[in-house]
C-alpha cells in the first residue's frame, strides 16, 4: 500500500478525535460548594452619605431631638421605643439608659438583623449607640474629635433616633462578612444607609421609613433576601 494512501485513511480515522464542540455547547456549572465565594469590601461611609442620610430623615418629617425633655416627650408618644434586648441583640452597658431608644421602624431592623444573625452563629449582637440629643452631641464633639456635628448637612443622624451603631469588636471575620451581605442588599434598596466605621469599630446604620420588609416566600431557612444573600457566606 503506498504511503500517501495509509496517511490519506490515518487521517480519516483520527479526524473524529479532533472535532470541534459546536458552538452552542456550554461550561458545566460549578457546584455552589466548590465555588469560591467573593468576600465583599467594608461597607465605608463618606461625606455624600451622611448628607444623604440628613436629607432623607429631614424629608420623613424628623427633627433633631434637642435634649432630654424633647427625647422623654418622644417617649411618651412612643415615636421612640426602646431597643429591642433579646437573646440576640445586646446593649453596651455603658450607654446610658436614656439612649437606648431608637424609631420603631429602626427598632424592627434591629430585631430582624439579630434573629437571622443569631440563627446562623449563636451569638448576639451589641448595639453600643442609639438615640442622642444635640445637647449630648456638643459634648461629645468636646471629647472625641471624631465625632460628627450637632448642626448642619452633615450632622449626626443619631439626633433623629434613626440611627444605631452596632459593635464590630468581638465578631469573627465570617460574621463581619455576613453583615456586609445582609447590609449591602437594603442599602441598595434605599431602606438604610451603612457607614462601617474603624476608628469606632463598629457598624453605623441609618435607617428609612420605608424599611417595611415584605412577606417573604419561606425558604428552607425561613428568611429575607438579605438572609439568603448573607447565607451565601461561609
Amino acid at each position: 500500500m503506498h504511503a500517501h494512501t495509509r496517511r490519506h485513511r490515518n487521517a480519516r480515522r483520527a479526524a473524529p478525535e479532533a472535532r470541534e464542540e459546536p458552538s452552542t455547547a456550554t461550561i458545566p456549572e460549578v457546584p455552589l460548594k466548590h465555588a469560591k465565594l467573593i468576600v465583599l469590601p467594608p461597607l465605608k461611609g463618606s461625606r455624600e452619605s451622611l448628607i444623604r442620610q440628613n436629607q432623607r430623615n429631614e424629608e420623613e418629617g424628623l427633627e433633631r431631638i434637642e435634649d432630654d425633655a424633647q427625647l422623654n416627650e418622644l417617649r411618651s408618644r412612643h415615636e421612640l421605643v426602646g431597643v429591642p434586648v433579646s437573646m440576640s441583640l445586646h446593649v453596651n452597658a455603658e450607654l446610658p439608659v436614656n439612649r437606648r431608644y431608637c424609631r420603631p421602624w429602626t427598632a424592627r431592623f434591629l430585631s430582624d438583623l439579630s434573629r437571622v444573625h443569631y440563627a446562623r452563629f449563636h451569638r448576639p449582637l451589641q448595639v453600643n449607640s442609639a438615640v442622642r440629643t444635640v445637647e449630648y452631641q456638643r459634648h461629645l464633639i468636646e471629647i472625641n474629635g471624631n465625632a460628627a456635628p450637632a448642626e448642619g448637612d452633615i450632622a449626626s443622624p443619631h439626633l433623629t433616633g434613626a440611627t444605631i451603631d452596632i459593635a464590630k469588636k468581638g465578631l469573627s471575620m465570617s460574621e463581619i462578612a455576613w453583615m456586609r451581605a445582609y447590609l449591602l442588599p437594603l442599602q441598595t434598596a434605599g431602606k438604610i444607609d451603612v457607614e462601617e466605621e474603624f476608628y469606632q469599630s463598629c457598624f453605623h446604620i441609618t435607617v428609612y421609613k420605608s424599611y417595611a420588609p415584605p412577606i417573604q416566600p419561606k425558604t428552607a431557612s425561613g428568611g429575607s433576601r438579605s438572609a439568603l444573600i448573607a447565607a451565601g457566606v461561609q
